[in-house]
């Protein structure tokens, strides 16, 4: 067999009969050669620029060592490594993912690293320490815990609005930074979780942490936190890395991705739950939420099929996007974004942007569902469905709209779906 296949690349390569096939196939071999090696050395350095998690566990553990910090997690981390990285799942640089274990267990490990850490070999602790001093510079020693409280209530008052139950989250964040529950709270403690809290998603991961479709916070030493891992990190199960776009045909990744999708009543399923996740944040005990980038990197869903966020931070409250948007100058309604999907209008006699999104959650979250629900839908259902999801994605964020008739369209969709899977295995 071996012997056959040298004999037929010979003649293929060197057959006498034409040379300019001969060379034709030479130059087709080298440029098949350029084209894989450029893919590989591309697919190397954005893995070396992204997935950077030993120069965070080496920084927090450095602050651990020295007593600066404390968490949950730091024995685990830095002295019994029974929490380990294992599996680089980064989109950012500066906020590094990675699918690890503890005591044998999967979880999900996040942490914040700033630009211009080492990418490579070893850590630099001297210039990560100058770099990254700040996460960890409050409270100062002296600080007192009524003192500290303080400092917690008015960066969420900053961060969540003004709302009556601020101060119950206050306490809750307390308990939490009590790692050994001794009712009191040491420096290191009080530093860690003033450093969590000002990372938006762990903010939000305890704000809706009692809800159903937010992971679960598992533990946390200094600003690396552990949450429960998700079977699926996106609807769609196929991701074309960033450097293949251009390469692969998005028609070809759609198919793939319809071939792929779990079945229908299991679509439907998860897409029940993401409904029930924009009821949870829409006037919740802290406030509303808005969903600022509705892309299906960022909605995961467990083995039982039950919808979980994957990635709190394209969510943020209301009142931090309005305080972001408020009087912002503008020239059209491009300049007045937050995030990639929060976006009010611009007055332009004003050159100021005005503090109301247009295009509200449901409104997003069924323009993301379209592709992903229609496509093998149930013909007796999809006549009702289509017609829901386009009325669904037409809503606008307007006062007039927003209450009655939001819920009348987010109630209709769920009933027409529950009613398909009900009392059957999928529900």
């Amino acid at each position: 067999m071996a012997r056959a296949l040298r004999r037929l690349f010979h003649l293929v390569l060197f057959c006498p009969l034409s040379k300019g096939l001969q060379v034709k196939y030479l130059l087709l071999a080298w440029l098949g050669v350029l084209v894989a090696s450029w893919v590989l050395y591309v697919q190397y350095a954005s893995y070396s620029e992204l997935c950077r998690g030993h120069v965070c566990q080496a920084f927090i553990c450095d602050h651990y060592s020295r007593g600066v910090i404390s968490g949950s997690s730091c024995k685990a981390l830095c002295e019994q490594k029974t929490l380990t990285l294992r599996h680089c799942m980064s989109t950012s640089s500066q906020h590094q993912v990675y699918a690890g274990h503890w005591k044998e267990r999967p979880v999900v490990i996040k942490c914040g690293i700033e630009d211009g850490a080492e990418a490579d070999g070893a850590p630099d602790l001297a210039n990560s320490r100058r770099r990254r001093r700040s996460p960890f510079e409050k409270p100062t020693r002296g600080t007192s815990v009524d003192e500290f409280k303080e400092m917690l209530h008015g960066f969420l008052k900053d961060n969540l609005g003004e709302q009556p139950s601020l101060s119950a989250l206050v306490e809750r964040i307390i308990s939490l930074a009590d790692v050994n529950l001794d009712g009191k709270l040491s420096l290191a403690e009080a530093k860690s979780i003033w450093a969590l809290v000002r990372v938006n998603e762990f903010l939000l991961t305890v704000a809706l942490q009692e809800k159903e479709h937010t992971p679960k916070l598992l533990g946390f030493c200094g600003d690396l936190y552990v949450t429960e891992p998700l079977g699926h990190t996106s609807l769609y199960r196929l991701e074309v890395p960033p450097s293949l776009r251009a390469l692969v045909p998005g028609a070809l990744v759609s198919g793939l991705n319809r071939w792929l999708a779990p079945a229908w009543p299991r679509r439907a399923r998860i897409t029940v739950g993401l409904l029930e996740f924009v009821e949870e944040v829409f006037h919740g005990p802290y406030g509303s939420f808005l969903i600022c980038d509705a892309s299906p990197r960022h909605v995961g869903y467990n083995a039982k099929y039950d919808c979980k966020m994957a990635d709190l931070r394209a969510v943020a409250s209301e009142a931090a996007v309005r305080a972001h948007l408020k009087g912002r100058r503008c020239e059209s309604n491009a300049d007045c974004t937050y995030g990639r999907d929060c976006t009010a209008t611009c007055d332009r006699l004003a050159k100021r942007c005005n503090a109301q999104v247009v295009r509200p959650n449901l409104a997003k979250v069924c323009a993301l569902l379209q592709d992903f629900l229609l496509y093998g839908a149930p013909a007796e259902l999809r006549g009702d469905l289509e017609r829901q999801l386009r009325t669904c994605v037409t809503l606008s964020g307007l006062a007039s709209q927003m209450e009655v008739h939001h819920s009348l369209v987010l109630n209709n969709l769920k009933t027409l779906l529950w009613k398909k899977i009900s009392n059957t295995q999928y529900s």
